[in-house]
């Protein structure tokens, strides 16, 4: 049928026609599995890793960067510039009517006549006399107009104003030398891996590289280099599998899905951009802003009431990003947060345990994959009483460790492993039947040194001050039916450790928040312990170890706080949220803003959370001016009818206009602009790096991440 509702009787009647009988035509091969994504552009991988990446102050977004100067250049009003500019012009043009026309007299001649002979200026050739006299005219005009442009400040206006409309399009970067082109593997040709280089080329440019392969065999290498693996390994596997090479444990390339802007060659994820606003330093100013993990590594806090955009606008970039670092081989991550906060879909982990759900997988180990009867009364006394403990180290945390470690040795001396969460509790409340069994083991088995330890629990039990009723309580939030299946220390389940994270695992705990409030609290708390004393005792520090807590309402304790110090050492941190800093004990306010090196203060926070921020951020010395206005009184009567005049027309009267220039020292973010100055949207923040380079308080829209 044509377009006009006609038949076509050749289409018709070929349609009649009987076609010959032949072999049935079998459809080309699929190029990939059906529903698997299509295979990036080769020519837009190579563009994206050889787009410039300048370094640049911390939480600048590197990728595309073009760095601007440090202060900001005094830029003149355009009505005054182009009025100056034009000025100028008329001034010059009028210089050359008077000098042209004769008002000034001859002298502006006598340079021609004291640098050039007379015989060129009296010659009888037309074309000398009009080169001497023209050129010289030539000459003249030239220095006026340089003299008048300087004036009038020509060159800004072209700058600002003629070169924008006539500047053609330039390629974004010149091209790179072959010695400095990435794509040509030149550290691994350096080492000899030649035919290593040139098969990561290949794939490269036909497109079946992505940025997950590169970090992940440039961090390969780097095990290559450091020795821990032999050049020929590296090697073959890069000759047999490409650019899917050195794969992570889970076989995964990327993740299901992004929603941040990464970086992988610098580590970066962008967060949003920095502000366009007068409180920020001009340098950073209409920049992109970025984390990596040499900032994670001072751990972060993020304080904003709910809806503020703290999971959405920082967790979730954040944990998206430090899983594509897993998948590289670069970082472990631990993400803690309540069922559905947001975290991310389940294929985007290695291990997802749900605590109190039934058809969890993985559970989770109450001891932290330690055998130290002192060491897993440590974390675990951590957990159940932390946060009654005093701000200072005081015997009330060491009797409650104390307490656990006179139970928890002598069981495992008995029974080869921990008591499970029921068994811990009937010990704590002095049951006498676990009690005497355990006791007349050790006898039998002729374990002096734990039955002490078991006689130093007995005679304590009832007394005044025994934390072990306080001990047996806490534990019995978590020995309840939803938990029946969790904690088990017999062999029967797959308990997660957090003894791990010696490999780049990714995992995701998911807490029970309905009805169990208090025990996720308890295990929050005791996830921190055992990352605080995982991450101090790994062999391979070269991964980088995060832990991020979505919610750390009453997680933080005195030993928690003096645990964030210590891992940057570690080359670990914390990533941490809270609605408000009453979330936290008041003496614990102080330290923790000052253990965390990026704080974050979102839209919405309250006037008394904003001085905490306040004072942590410190103040700074800037210039403030006064300008002072003083009513000119004349003296003459012209002076006086003058004033008159200029009353009647503007309205005001005459003044004089005196400025005051002088330093002053004011708060860079005062509790009062944090609470009601920030944007819905956007937050302000501070950066500081593992080798203390600092960033100030930076007023960033999280709602723009850029392009």
């Amino acid at each position: 049928m044509n377009s006009d509702g006609t038949h076509d009787a050749r289409s018709t009647h070929a349609d009649r026609v009987p076609r010959p009988a032949g072999p049935p035509q079998v459809p080309p091969r699929p190029a990939r599995a059906p529903g698997a994504p299509p295979l990036p552009d080769g020519s837009t991988f190579l563009t994206w890793l050889r787009t410039p990446r300048p370094e640049a102050a911390p939480g600048v977004w590197r990728f595309g960067h073009r760095p601007r100067p440090e202060e900001e250049p005094e830029e003149i009003p355009t009505r005054q510039l182009l009025s100056g500019a034009l000025i100028a012009f008329l001034v010059g043009w009028l210089i050359w009517s008077l000098l042209s026309n004769g008002y000034f007299g001859s002298w502006w001649i006598l340079p021609l006549k004291l640098f050039t002979p007379d015989s060129w200026r009296a010659s009888d050739s037309q074309v000398v006399r009009l080169l001497v006299w023209e050129g010289y005219t030539v000459l003249v005009v030239f220095a006026i107009m340089i003299g008048v442009g300087r004036l009038g400040r020509w060159s800004e206006v072209w700058r600002r104003f003629v070169a924008p409309r006539l500047r053609r399009a330039v390629p974004e970067q010149a091209p790179l030398l072959p010695e400095e082109d990435p794509t040509q593997w030149h550290e691994l040709r350096a080492a000899g891996a030649v035919d290593a280089a040139e098969r990561l080329g290949a794939d490269a440019r036909a497109g079946l590289m992505r940025d997950v392969d590169h970090a992940r065999i440039a961090r390969a290498w780097q095990s290559v280099r450091s020795g821990r693996h032999s050049l020929a390994t590296f090697t073959g596997a890069v000759l047999s599998e490409g650019a899917a090479a050195c794969l992570h444990p889970s076989g995964e390339r990327d993740l299901p899905g992004r929603l941040a802007q990464h970086d992988l060659v610098t580590g970066q994820v962008r967060l949003g951009t920095t502000a366009d606003d007068p409180r920020n330093p001009y340098a950073y100013r209409g920049t992109g802003l970025a984390l990596a993990p040499e900032l994670l590594g001072t751990s972060l806090l993020a304080v904003g009431p709910a809806g503020s955009g703290k999971t959405g606008g920082v967790v979730w970039p954040l944990t998206e990003s430090l899983c594509l670092h897993a998948l590289a081989g670069r970082a472990a991550v631990v993400v803690v947060g309540a069922a559905g906060a947001g975290l991310g879909a389940v294929d985007a982990y290695d291990v997802v345990v749900r605590v109190g759900h039934p058809e969890s997988v993985y559970d989770l180990d109450l001891y932290g994959g330690t055998t130290d009867p002192d060491e897993a009364a440590a974390v675990l006394a951590e957990a159940l009483v932390g946060d009654l403990a005093d701000p200072h180290p005081s015997g009330e945390s060491r009797r409650s460790t104390t307490v656990l470690a006179q139970l928890l040795g002598p069981y495992r001396g008995v029974h080869g492993r921990f008591p499970s969460v029921p068994e811990l509790r009937q010990l704590l409340d002095g049951a006498p039947g676990p009690l005497a069994a355990l006791r007349k083991a050790l006898t039998e088995g002729g374990q002096e040194s734990l039955l002490r330890e078991l006689d130093a629990r007995e005679r304590q039990l009832g007394q005044s001050g025994d934390v072990g009723n306080v001990l047996a309580d806490r534990v019995a939030l978590l020995d309840r039916p939803a938990f029946a299946g969790f904690f088990d220390t017999s062999g029967q389940s797959r308990p997660f450790s957090l003894r791990a994270l010696d490999h780049p695992v990714r995992v995701r705990i998911d807490l029970p928040q309905r009805g169990h409030a208090d025990a996720s609290r308890i295990l929050s708390r005791l996830v921190l312990a055992q990352f605080a004393a995982s991450v101090a005792v790994r062999e391979d520090r070269s991964l980088f170890a995060c832990l991020v807590l979505d919610d750390a309402t009453g997680v933080l304790t005195p030993e928690a706080v003096r645990g964030i110090q210590r891992l940057r050492s570690a080359n670990a941190g914390v990533v941490m949220t809270l609605r408000t800093l009453d979330d936290a004990p008041r003496p614990l306010r102080s330290p923790l803003l000052g253990a965390v090196g990026c704080r974050v203060a979102l839209s919405g926070l309250t006037p008394w959370d904003g001085q905490d921020f306040a004072e942590v951020w410190g103040k700074e010395w800037i210039e403030a001016r006064d300008v002072t206005d003083r009513q000119i009184i004349a003296e003459t009567p012209a002076g006086k009818a003058v004033h008159m005049l200029r009353r009647v027309i503007t309205g005001n009267a005459p003044t004089a206009r005196a400025v005051t220039v002088r330093q002053v020292e004011r708060e860079r973010w005062s509790a009062s602009e944090l609470a009601h100055g920030v944007p819905p949207g956007h937050a302000v923040l501070s950066l500081t790096s593992v080798r203390g380079e600092y960033a100030p308080p930076l007023l960033v829209d999280l709602r723009n991440p850029g392009s």
